[in-house]
Parts: C-alpha cells; structure tokens; sequence
C-alpha cells in the first residue's frame, strides 16, 4: 500500500524507540495496532459500501432497460391487436355489404361428402 522496505521500517523503529522511551515503547506500539486495526475495517466498510451501491445502481439499470424493453413488446402487441381487430371489423362490414352467402357455407356447417351408402344385405351363406 505505502511501499515502505524493511529498512524504512527499522529506521522508523528506532527512531521511536529513541522519542518514546523503551518502557512506552510496547502501549505506543499497541495503540498503533489497534489504530491501524480500525483504519483497515474503516477502508473496508468504504469499499463495501461503494460496491454494494455499484452493484444498486446496475440493478437499477437494468430494470428500466427490462421494463422498456417490456413496453415496447408491449405496444407492438397491442398495435397487431388493433390491426387484427380492425381487419376483423372490414371483414364483416364486407360480409355483410356483400351478396348473401348460403346458409350452410356462412354458419360454417360442414357439408359430407361421403358416398351414401347402402343398407347391407345379409350375406351370410347357410352350409
């Protein structure tokens, strides 16, 4: 992080070992620790809070981008919906302008086209 070599840090060492006395040296060193201990879990806190609002903020983003995208399938649906209605509309302003149909082909009777068949004749053979 700081780029500090082992010979920095034994300077440093003993340089408070000279300010701070041999017999404060040990609390000095300690305080340190915890200082530094908190510094680390602070730095953390910081980038998991920077993270966790990252990752809210792409969250965010795509849902609006789902929820476009789901608006724009659905106006498209409702355009084809509107279009087939208003082809169904012309096809029955047509019909019913137009000659009349049979009533058999306008209902939508099926009609047979199925031989007529004979009632069958015993053909059994006594013996």
């Amino acid at each position: 992080m700081f780029d500090i070599s082992f010979t920095e840090i034994m300077v440093i060492a003993i340089v408070a070992l000279i300010v701070v006395g041999p017999e404060r040296l040990p609390k000095v060193a300690r305080t340190l620790g915890h200082l530094l201990g908190r510094v680390r879990r602070y730095v953390g806190e910081v980038k998991n809070d920077i993270q966790r609002e990252m990752e809210v903020e792409e969250l965010n983003e795509l849902h609006t981008s789902v929820q476009e995208a789901a608006n724009s399938i659905e106006n498209s649906v409702r355009e084809e919906v509107s279009q087939i209605q208003a082809a169904t509309e012309d096809i029955k302003t047509s019909t019913t302008s137009s000659t009349p149909v049979p009533q058999s082909e306008a209902v939508g009777e099926k009609i047979s086209l199925r031989k007529p068949t004979s009632p069958r004749t015993s053909t059994r053979s006594t013996k």
